[in-house]
């Protein structure tokens, strides 16, 4: 995320990355440790690459009174990832950690206060494609489908793979419309 971080920095934003144990830890425990950080404080808009759209989102679900204006989450599975349930089927569960029902069963439906917008990648490189799991209407681990969540505000799709997401100069100009303007950039 720090590449992402500094072209937001560069566009007037106070960007600043949340680390979390993806592998090791529950995400309750980002999911609390993320909420007792926006708590009590001023308006902020969040951003979330994959597993950590899912993180802010699901965040955002059970804090509804946080301040947060705007999320934008970058390849995100939030309707589920089949790539997950692959490395699952394979054995590979242990590459998930304990984010495995997150990554499985993805987020409800959004209906919160929180406007929640989508940038997805269409460069099919990926471990999903590898393990047959996503097909070429995906960024290679997330299928297209996955990112399309009912309540989003706004969806874009940029020439990227899911890890390229987070290097991409027209995700990050995309991620800084929205948090300006609640859409992105057409």
């Amino acid at each position: 995320m720090r590449p992402l971080a500094w072209r937001l920095s560069a566009a007037g934003f106070d960007a600043q990355v949340f680390g979390y144990r993806s592998v090791t830890a529950a995400p309750q425990v980002a999911i609390d440790r993320l909420a007792q950080c926006l708590d009590d404080g001023p308006p902020t808009h969040l951003v979330g690459y994959s597993l950590g759209g899912l993180i802010a989102l699901e965040t955002l679900r059970r804090y509804p009174q946080l301040p947060v204006p705007r999320l934008v989450c970058l390849g995100s599975p939030l309707r589920g990832s089949a790539t997950a349930r692959a490395l699952l089927q394979r054995g590979w569960g242990g590459l998930l950690g304990r984010s495995e029902p997150l990554l499985d069963h993805g987020c409800q439906p959004w209906h919160g206060p929180t406007q929640v917008a989508m940038v997805a990648g269409h460069v099919p490189r990926g471990v999903g494609r590898l393990l047959g799991a996503v097909g070429t209407d995906s960024d290679g681990t997330v299928a297209l489908a996955e990112t399309r969540l009912p309540g989003l505000a706004d969806h874009c799709c940029v020439p990227a793979s899911h890890t390229g997401l987070a290097f991409s100069p027209q995700a990050a100009r995309q991620v800084a419309a929205f948090l300006r303007c609640g859409r992105f950039r057409r």
